[in-house]
């Protein structure tokens, strides 16, 4: 296929699915990561997909970065925007400091990853901006204002962005899981999550995170070349709007 993918956060869980399920389609992958060597090295061992670090909330980081794929790989044909963290907390005590950051990785971040490859990709008349939201972005959730409040945003970025985009050849579409089976979720207790999480769930399990990347799939390939500032909800049935 020749295309080249960008994943941001693309080393670990759904990222890491991710990126692996474009690679075994035929991109050229690059994944981005945040702070854990270690693990991004094993990522690389395990899987050949290089791996780049560096902060999705600092724009001069992202712009260095991205230059630095496109002489690696060649210009970015598809981004995948899925980098995000959690500082989780009830409003009357969330600190600023708990919201900024989550407003810099998950929204800003999104703007900062997309901007540099857009003007390529109007040029080449050829583009796929695929962000990773969340149910919370949704139907919000408690303690997590900042969350909710990013992933919403990045509801709102994309169905402005894919008007720009449209004619252009670029779609740019949101994926929004609920519950998906990742090493983060493994941390519940299992009463918690027989009793609490899965009642909620109507198909009654976790999403599997080779579900969401074959979401990403489609939206990345020319098939999908119709659909464009669009929401997919991959939530078991958990929230429908």
């Amino acid at each position: 296929m020749g295309r080249v993918a960008l994943v941001t956060g693309g080393s670990r869980g759904i990222g890491a699915a991710i990126s692996t399920a474009l690679k075994d389609a035929g991109y050229a992958v690059a994944a981005t990561y945040a702070g854990n060597d270690e693990k991004a090295a094993a990522f690389t061992a395990e899987t050949g997909i290089k791996t780049y670090k560096w902060d999705v909330g600092n724009y001069e980081a992202c712009a260095a970065g991205i230059a630095q794929v496109e002489a690696d790989l060649g210009p970015v044909d598809v981004l995948v925007n899925n980098a995000g963290i959690t500082r989780d907390a009830p409003f009357h005590k969330m600190t600023p400091q708990q919201w900024q950051e989550v407003i810099d990785t998950n929204l800003s971040g999104v703007f900062n990853m997309t901007h540099p490859v857009w003007p390529g990709m109007r040029e080449r008349k050829f583009g796929r901006i695929i962000t990773i939201s969340s149910i919370n972005g949704q139907k919000g959730q408690f303690a997590q204002a900042n969350y909710a409040a990013a992933k919403a945003g990045d509801i709102g970025f994309t169905k402005a962005l894919a008007q720009e985009g449209a004619r252009a050849g670029i779609t740019v579409n949101v994926i929004a899981p609920g519950y998906i089976n990742t090493e983060m979720m493994s941390t519940i207790p299992e009463k918690v999550m027989n009793e609490v999480i899965l009642p909620q769930i109507p198909v009654g399990r976790l999403g599997e995170a080779s579900e969401i990347a074959r979401a990403v799939l489609f939206l990345a390939s020319d098939d999908a070349g119709f659909v464009t500032g669009s929401t997919i909800s991959a939530n078991g049935g958990q929230y429908m709007c």
